[in-house]
């Protein structure tokens, strides 16, 4: 038992060691390099260690426990959504999952084990650690995705101020597009790079509408549906982009301002819990102490 837990904890650290060289001091090929230049998620998926040792792992109980084509669609464009637009990112994604939902509860069921704990105890702690392992992907999946989200919202009001100015300036639709891209680059990268996405989808012959209708889908947010639609429409019919673009963008500045305002308005009510909880009971306190310390004096004197 004490050769085992040598063994053990000598394995833990050498996986330690080698992950901490792999991670931090592994030079990065010439590949790796331009794929994170070109787009930060192909090469965070494709490229990431975890990524490649969870993939050979689970491949397995891929094979066995095959994903069904409606769960693997809807996977995809959760992953889209949340940035991952490699074609490998479902199979990562469930690659990881299925990791997980296995290593978590052999690492807690060796914990009882070397603790000397109860089979019950081991069994309860194993299906809890499994339900952790298989939920907490996905749960951080959709964190990410309501960050991107958030990240492509603030950045979709600057966004139509510019286009307002761009294609006001006599701009096309194209060329107001691929101007804004660039202008977005350093305040709202993800804008940027989904703008650059439709600049690209259209210089490789796909149609503007196509395009526009790929960038609703990627990004899953209702006010670029409703942009989206808008543009169409505008193009469709030969009404003046300029003139619904600055409608548009003055009805997102003040959806943006309501927005501002309903948070503004919840704040005062999440303030309540830790101010009754931690401020009000040191103010009493504070108050209400050098008039226990007299009474107590006078009482018990």
């Amino acid at each position: 038992m004490f050769a085992l837990i040598l063994l053990l904890v000598f394995s833990s650290l050498a996986l330690t060691v080698m992950s901490i060289y792999w991670f931090l001091a592994r030079p990065a090929n010439t590949v790796s390099t331009r794929l994170e230049s070109m787009d930060p998620s192909l090469a965070l998926v494709e490229n990431n260690p975890l990524t490649v040792m969870a993939e050979r792992v689970a491949n397995p109980i891929n094979r066995i426990v095959p994903i069904s084509a409606v769960e693997a669609a809807k996977l995809q464009k959760q992953l889209l959504q949340a940035g991952y637009r490699s074609p490998d990112a479902a199979t990562a994604f469930r690659a990881i999952q299925i990791t997980m939902l296995i290593a978590m509860p052999t690492f807690v069921s060796l914990i009882c084990y070397m603790l000397d704990r109860p089979l019950i105890n081991l069994l309860v702690w194993g299906l809890f650690a499994a339900a952790v392992g298989f939920y907490l992907p996905r749960y951080l999946l959709r964190k990410r995705t309501l960050a991107r989200k958030q990240q492509i919202t603030w950045g979709l009001a600057d966004a139509m101020d510019l286009m307002v100015v761009a294609v006001e300036a006599g701009l096309g639709l194209n060329a107001a597009l691929n101007r804004v891209g660039e202008e977005l680059k350093e305040l709202h990268p993800e804008m940027h790079q989904e703008l650059d996405l439709v600049n690209l989808e259209i210089r490789v012959g796909r149609s503007r509408e196509e395009a526009l209708r790929n960038l609703a889908e990627r990004t899953g947010v209702d006010d670029i549906r409703s942009f989206v639609a808008l543009l169409i429409q505008a193009d469709r019919f030969g009404s003046s982009i300029a003139k619904a673009v600055r409608v548009f963008a003055e009805s997102l500045r003040t959806k943006r301002r309501q927005r501002a305002e309903q948070a503004a308005a919840r704040a005062s009510l999440k303030l309540l819990f830790p101010l009754t909880c931690f401020l009000f009971p040191v103010i009493i306190l504070i108050v209400l102490a050098p008039s226990i310390f007299s009474l107590s004096d006078l009482l018990f004197k």
